[in-house]
């Protein structure tokens, strides 16, 4: 197919757009990460999908694409504003470890929580604390440009000059910076800076901070924005083709991202911004600083008051598909349950094709790949392709029960283009329904509680075996002070 049919909305545009890449052939890909202090939510899951599918189409329409999604392991204040502890560092002062264990230990959780949502591994995952080289020389080239300024051993980025130089601070978020000045909350520290909404490059760190290298200017540590700036400008160039993340990155993060781009290498940093929606939970944004969000473990547990049972990881990753990745999406037992079913609906279809009597003659229209790549073509338009695959089982029912016909050759393309929007396009895999996991979780609690009583009674050959047949099946025993928990490997 001719890869110029592809249109995404570009955020920077506001409009749908013919997508072009840079190079022939090539694309580059740059997706903003998590913050690794806690365990990945609903919310984390979504982004990581919404890309996961854009990586897989371009893929498939024959791009070689490289894809970065970073690692944020330093840098991140609490409030989003330079101000605040370190989210890692705060995690670390908590639990009385080293920020990078805390950053390590997260960093695998948070992948092996997309490994179990059939999320592709980006082509290359930097990490902030990687890369401080870069990130000083990026600070050294805005100084020299004259749009950043010193202020007690911290570097901030200069905005109101920025923007009466350029008129470009707010082309992204469509924000206006008299506005922006006017809403700004007086923090401590708010005094280091020329104007309140002027934004770090480098913060000096103050004496109880853990994560701090050496500059020219302070023994400090990197602005959150900086980080994406240079890990993206070393891997992909000064300009490259897609620039992603969740909506909450657009101002100021990724602002403040073109912002730098422009002072320090004269030109905007992606030509194709896209912006996935958030997940809410009873109409509210759901995440970590609101306290509202349920762990993707959880989720595949059961394990939280809100959850009527368990979900498999499919479960959700065809729920968020169900919904374009640029509208808000609510989570509710019920939609979860109704993703379930047509889920299963689906793979039951899938391997009912291997039963279909072929004949004769064709009855049925054998236009599924391009009615799904016109979907695709369309914004990535995946609730438009599941669609289009419940028609394709309506008519796989119809086969079945000879209502209808269809060669051997038609049904060998049939089966081959379900196959590969199903599993290769939308990433969508067989796994055990959230009612067996529900099986699983009760006979792990009950071995776990047989196992207690074993060590409540000192039996420790019981204990031991229990342990050890466990992990012989690839199923982790952790003994913690809250108590026994256990994972798959």
């Amino acid at each position: 197919m001719n890869k110029t049919d592809l249109y995404i909305y570009n955020t920077l545009k506001r409009k749908k757009e013919l997508f072009e890449p840079l190079t022939e052939g090539r694309v580059g890909m740059y997706v903003c990460g998590p913050t690794v202090y806690g365990d990945a939510h609903l919310g984390h899951a979504r982004p990581a999908i919404t890309f996961d599918i854009i990586f897989r189409y371009l893929q498939f329409l024959g791009y070689k694409v490289r894809y970065v999604r970073n690692i944020t392991d330093v840098g991140h204040l609490e409030n989003d504003a330079d101000e605040g502890e370190d989210k890692i560092a705060k995690k670390a002062r908590l639990e009385e470890l080293e920020p990078m264990e805390v950053a390590q230990y997260y960093t695998k959780r948070y992948l092996d929580a997309m490994d179990a949502l059939n999320v592709l591994r980006p082509s290359i995952q930097p990490t902030a604390s990687g890369h401080i080289i870069e990130q000083i020389e990026i600070v050294k080239r805005i100084l020299d440009e004259g749009y950043a300024y010193v202020s007690n051993g911290s570097v901030y980025f200069d905005v109101v000059k920025y923007q009466r130089d350029t008129n470009k601070y707010g082309i992204l978020s469509n924000r206006v910076i008299e506005d922006m000045i006017a809403t700004t909350r007086e923090l401590d520290g708010q005094g280091e800076k020329h104007n309140p909404a002027d934004f770090a490059l480098w913060k000096k760190a103050s004496p109880e901070h853990i994560m701090r290298w050496r500059s020219e200017w302070s023994e400090g540590f990197p602005g959150w924005h900086l980080e994406c700036t240079a890990m993206s400008q070393k891997y992909l160039g000064e300009q490259f083709d897609i620039h992603g993340g969740g909506l909450d990155l657009l101002f100021p993060h990724h602002e403040s991202e073109i912002a730098q781009s422009v002072c320090a290498f004269h030109t905007e940093p992606a030509r194709y911004w896209i912006h996935n929606n958030m997940i809410t939970i009873n109409g509210q944004k759901m995440g970590k600083s609101l306290g509202n969000f349920i762990t993707l473990e959880e989720i595949f547990k059961g394990d939280h008051s809100a959850l009527q049972q368990a979900y498999s990881p499919m479960t959700i990753r065809f729920f968020i598909l169900q919904a374009h990745y640029r509208s808000t999406l609510d989570f509710s037992n019920e939609a979860l349950q109704a993703a379930e079913k047509g889920l299963k609906k689906m793979f039951e279809a899938f391997d009912n094709i291997k039963r279909i009597k072929t004949g004769d003659k064709t009855s049925i229209e054998l236009d599924l790949m391009s009615k799904a790549t016109e979907a695709m073509n369309d914004d990535f338009n995946t609730p438009v392709v599941i669609a289009h695959l419940f028609e394709a089982v309506r008519n796989i029912n119809l086969l079945l029960d000879g209502s209808e016909s269809i060669t051997e050759a038609d049904l060998q393309r049939f089966g081959d283009d379900f196959s590969t929007i199903l599993q290769t396009i939308l990433g969508l895999c067989e796994q055990e329904s959230g009612n067996e996991q529900n099986v699983v979780n009760g006979l792990m609690n009950l071995i776990l509680d047989i196992r207690s009583q074993a060590r409540a009674a000192k039996d420790w050959n019981t204990s031991d075996k229990l342990r050890d047949e466990l992990s012989s099946l690839g199923i982790t025993i952790k003994d913690g002070k809250d108590g026994v928990t256990w994972s798959r490997d």
